[in-house]
């Protein structure tokens, strides 16, 4: 777990010897204080709150499980304790609070030992899955004699990784951490069909998928398809996440086996993904670092009947370090991402984000089908051979996109301009007949909405990027302990 949290956590003790507000955490019921310098004090009304800012704020709030009794709040330090109070002696979705005390390993047996790839897999070999796949990408039981038996093994394998690293968080629930040190590994957070939910102070070390899918036919170079996210949001509503470090920590990509396309195998999927009408999330003043698919809002341009009119998503005052794509990507919904630092150079060693304008693929902002993202102040610092604004935001068919105030390496940057462009060199390659709705439409940067809730953003880059620096992630709040 240190792996994740010390890159998080050390730039921050010295921030806390200097606390100049204290905070009252109703929506955890805990005591606690946060660092900000004073200099940002009135600037970051966001990050010192005691209540849910953003789209959390709305359809009556997100406070989690303030108000819980002194038989439904919970100090947990292993799997088996956790499990146990998010039971809350039979009564799931009563208000309760559950405080993290060091780190959660998700793939912990009853025995207490740790599982891992030939517990849930006996015989798995990533090597002889990979050789079944013919030259031409069709897989064959008879390529090898072991093919049916790899087939099967990583099916069973996968879906035995589900029923153990799945920690389904119920309705009315604060899983807060305390301490410096506190959170989770190899978990996947499941909020399914879930309301009123808040997750504080804690560093989630993204899920190693074992059983990670090859697919020769996803996209020119063929992809991996992982199955665990850090934190999954289905179908649920008021969710806030706030002082989070997310990211791979041990387990980085770069250091996976490598796949038939020549690149590393992919074993993680999103950190925080939301989908199937998810509606009413903050996601504030955490660090996410060093991932590929990290935010993933809306997974169909075909779900309408789940995503339309929902999706409502605040991401406000977070620090994307080394993060590749999907900061977040989004469709159909209204999404506020506001005062957020992005940083990121072509040749970093751990997780190098390579734009289209220096080869690559990677970008910041994705504008997906129906998406409505207002784009407000934020800050991106990309650095490297071949780095460009066009970094900032990619569009695939969005139609509308806004930006006001954001800055690349600190200088004012047109995200407006760079979205159109991008739209309209798209919208001439599209085909079809009659062409897809929207290459029809055009492009506008007007948007069917503005926030409805109260926000005043910082309007310095530097105040941004110091903010980011000393101010998210887990380890900034002091939680006392019940």
């Amino acid at each position: 777990m240190k792996g994740i949290i010390v890159s998080s956590i050390s730039r921050k003790l010295s921030v806390l010897s200097s606390t100049v507000a204290a905070l009252a955490l109703a929506a955890t019921g805990a005591q606690g204080a946060v660092a900000q310098p004073a200099e940002q004090a009135e600037a970051n009304v966001f990050m010192t709150t005691d209540q849910a800012p953003g789209w959390a704020s709305q359809n009556g709030g997100t406070n989690g499980g303030a108000g819980a009794d002194a038989q439904s709040t919970y100090t947990v330090a292993n799997r088996q304790e956790l499990m146990a109070a998010l039971e809350n002696h039979g009564e799931r979705d009563k208000p309760k609070i559950i405080y993290v005390s060091g780190t959660i390993q998700g793939n912990q047996a009853a025995d207490g030992t740790l599982l891992g790839e030939q517990d849930y897999a006996p015989g798995y070999d990533v090597a002889k899955y990979l050789s079944c796949f013919g030259e031409d990408g069709t897989w064959s039981d008879q390529s090898h004699e072991y093919c049916g038996q790899q087939r099967r093994a990583r099916v069973t394998g996968s879906n035995a990784l589900k029923r153990q690293s799945e920690i389904s968080i119920p309705s009315n629930t604060t899983l807060v951490g305390l301490g410096e040190d506190a959170g989770f590994v190899q978990s996947n957070i499941m909020l399914h069909l879930a309301h009123n939910v808040v997750l504080r102070n804690l560093s989630l070390e993204a899920p190693v998928d074992y059983f990670s899918s090859w697919d020769p036919w996803d996209g020119e170079d063929g992809a991996w398809n992982a199955r665990f996210d850090a934190i999954s949001s289905v179908t649920s509503t008021n969710i806030w996440v706030d002082h989070v470090t997310l990211g791979d920590g041990r387990y980085l990509d770069r250091d996976a086996p490598i796949g038939p396309n020549g690149a590393p195998m992919n074993r993680h999927d999103g950190l925080f993904d939301m989908k199937d009408g998810t509606d009413f999330v903050t996601l504030s003043n955490s660090h996410l670092l060093n991932h590929d698919k990290t935010i993933l809002i809306g997974s169909g341009d075909d779900n309408a009947d789940t995503d339309a009119g929902r999706l409502r998503v605040s991401i406000i005052g977070n620090y994307f370090e080394g993060i590749q794509e999907r900061a977040p990507r989004v469709r159909y919904g209204q999404v506020h991402v506001a005062n957020n630092y992005f940083q990121g150079q072509v040749n970093d060693p751990d997780s190098p984000v390579i734009s289209t304008a220096a080869g690559g693929y990677h970008y910041f902002l994705g504008l997906g089908y129906q998406s409505q993202v207002f784009s407000e102040r934020n800050a991106f610092d990309y650095t490297g051979p071949g780095a460009d604004a066009s970094v900032a935001v990619y569009v695939w068919n969005a139609n509308n996109f806004h930006d006001e105030g954001s800055w690349f390496n600190q200088q004012p940057a047109d995200l407006d301009a760079i979205a159109a462009g991008q739209y309209e060199q798209r919208a001439a390659q599209a085909s079809g007949d009659p062409l897809p709705d929207w290459a029809t439409k055009g492009f506008s940067n007007q948007l069917d909405w503005t926030p409805p809730y109260g926000f005043t953003a910082m309007d310095t880059a530097s105040g941004v990027k110091h903010h980011a620096k000393t101010a998210t992630g887990a380890g900034v709040l002091e939680v006392a302990a019940p």
